[in-house]
């Protein structure tokens, strides 16, 4: 299942009226349900379960997670058993929605909390808690994020993108596909992330996983807050999906794309600078909210 790489990973450029050319790398076609970044967060940390022996799978999220239902989905292709810890315990007495549906449908014990349970989430005293509860679990973090997954995300460019690219956009949540993304680039390259969600913690999130300082987090485009959205954002959505045939999903990449659209409007990236965008896919997430 993770045999595959970021070497056959297709390739799409925009057409703009721009003095800059952007061209999209297409995460989100890596594999129909572990698509964009997930591919390669989950990439060894499934590997290093399966190295120490275990078969069953542990991991945090909220009702929309991308995470949650592309773990739930890799446990099954792998033949391991999953728990999903998920955030909001008035979740139980609700219908399930799209997300929290297909997680369960591929085999996910679904484990409500309450927020401020979910807040202990990496705190020693409740991983213990959890590892009484779920002994023999292999524990992966919120969204993925963790040396492993770094480690994968690091695959994500290849030596073209290396070579033929100036500037390296992606969306930000945890910050580990980032953090793979700016450890991987070369020196000449500026590594820019546009935070789904607002504050500047990502900064220091970041930071403890990279000593490198061609990078820069902004939060001017988050909409307000994680899974967010607003009118104009929106529309947005349906403009650039009818001029250039990509999907986008309002939570991560709309985001980065309006968010990268606004900054060549403004004259921010010198003529001639060549972009590429990281699709991190996310695409089951489309109509969350």
């Amino acid at each position: 299942m993770f045999d595959q790489t970021a070497q056959s990973v297709a390739y799409q450029k925009l057409n703009l009226d721009a003095a800059v050319s952007v061209t999209v790398k297409r995460l989100d076609q890596i594999h129909p349900q572990i698509s964009g970044n997930k591919f390669f967060k989950l990439k060894y940390n499934f590997l290093e379960a399966k190295q120490q022996g275990l078969n069953k799978v542990l991991t945090f999220g909220g009702a929309y997670s991308n995470h949650i239902a592309a773990t739930a989905y890799a446990a099954h292709l792998f033949g391991f058993k999953s728990v999903g810890i998920i955030r909001g315990e008035e979740l139980a007495r609700k219908a399930l929605n799209p997300t929290l549906a297909t997680a369960q449908q591929f085999g996910m014990q679904l484990h409500f909390v309450s927020r401020e349970q979910y807040r202990q989430k990496d705190q020693p005293e409740y991983l213990t808690e959890l590892r009484q509860q779920f002994p023999e679990h292999f524990m992966i973090p919120e969204g993925g994020t963790n040396p492993l997954a770094i480690q994968g995300c690091k695959e994500i460019l290849n030596a073209e993108d290396l070579q033929n690219y100036d500037v390296i956009c992606c969306a930000v949540g945890t910050g580990g596909t980032l953090a793979g993304i700016i450890e991987a680039s070369s020196g000449h390259q500026k590594v820019l992330g546009f935070s789904a969600l607002k504050g500047d913690f990502l900064q220091r999130d970041v930071q403890q996983w990279t000593n490198k300082q061609n990078w820069q987090i902004t939060d001017a485009y988050c909409c307000g807050g994680y899974a967010k959205t607003t009118p104009e954002l929106l529309q947005f959505i349906q403009s650039f999906e009818a001029k250039h045939s990509i999907p986008l999903e309002q939570v991560y990449t709309a985001k980065m794309m309006s968010g990268l659209f606004d900054l060549i409007e403004q004259n921010y990236f010198p003529k001639d600078t060549r972009i590429l965008l990281i699709h991190t896919g996310g695409l089951q997430g489309r109509h969350a909210g």
